[in-house]
């Protein structure tokens, strides 16, 4: 996978300035093509594909996550999907239709694609990925509107999600979600969420999420909301609840 891909990709999302609030659809935030392999409709691996998003829309609503591989080399493909961690099953299960379905629109015949929506993730290939930290596949959004105090907010924000990471690595479900006061600031609470894929390790669920959290200064410096969302890893922070909570 080339590194202009998301470079490109990155480069573009940086100057159309998502406001994250405003993302309240079923639409995807974004997605992925990879063009370094493609397959026909006829072929192996168009039926192992169609085998692999079956198989991972009946897996992965009970646990809000699943993985699978189907078929044999060199037609064999690798799936994975996530669900967020406070996402209801009929809400997982709607989702991972959803992402099967725009994949299918979106890159049609591309042995390898990603795509993201609020509520879930969707990635397949034809190399194995699973267990390995994706570095590859990222995308920034945040909130155009900027603190009155940009150094003492981005403080705040990294110490909430350091806290979140330090809770969600050491769960099952390498997900967590919570909230700071802020005393003395012009907002009363920063809420956060961090999550990985459940195929990573706990030790390299940790390394991904400090890694993206870094990217705080390149991604949404000073800003009031903003999430840095890869293929293994993402988080999210803003100045209003946005977790279910039942």
């Amino acid at each position: 996978m080339a590194s202009s891909k998301i470079i490109s990709s990155l480069f573009f999302l940086l100057h159309i300035a998502i406001l994250a609030q405003t993302v309240i659809s079923t639409d995807p935030l974004f997605h992925f093509c990879s063009k370094s392999g493609n397959f026909t409709a006829n072929s192996y691996y168009a039926k192992n594909l169609k085998n692999l998003l079956g198989d991972l829309y009946l897996k992965t609503p009970p646990t809000g996550f699943s993985t699978s591989s189907i078929g044999q080399t060199p037609d064999q493909t690798y799936g994975l999907s996530l669900c967020r961690g406070d996402v209801s099953s009929t809400n997982c299960k709607s989702c991972v239709v959803d992402a099967s379905e725009e994949l299918g629109k979106r890159c049609p015949y591309d042995k390898e694609a990603i795509i993201w929506y609020d509520n879930c993730l969707l990635k397949y290939s034809y190399n194995d990925f699973l267990g390995k930290i994706d570095n590859t596949y990222k995308f920034y959004m945040w909130n155009v509107r900027v603190v009155n105090k940009p150094e003492s907010f981005n403080a705040k924000t990294k110490e909430l999600l350091g806290s979140l990471v330090e809770t969600a690595y050491k769960k099952q479900n390498l997900y967590a979600s919570g909230d700071m006061e802020l005393i003395g600031d012009q907002y009363e609470k920063l809420y956060g969420l961090v999550q990985c894929t459940r195929d990573l390790s706990s030790e390299d669920c940790k390394k991904c999420l400090e890694g993206i959290i870094t990217e705080i200064p390149s991604c949404c410096d000073g800003k009031e909301g903003g999430r840095v969302v890869g293929g293994s890893c993402n988080f999210r922070y803003e100045i209003y609840p946005f977790v279910n909570t039942n």
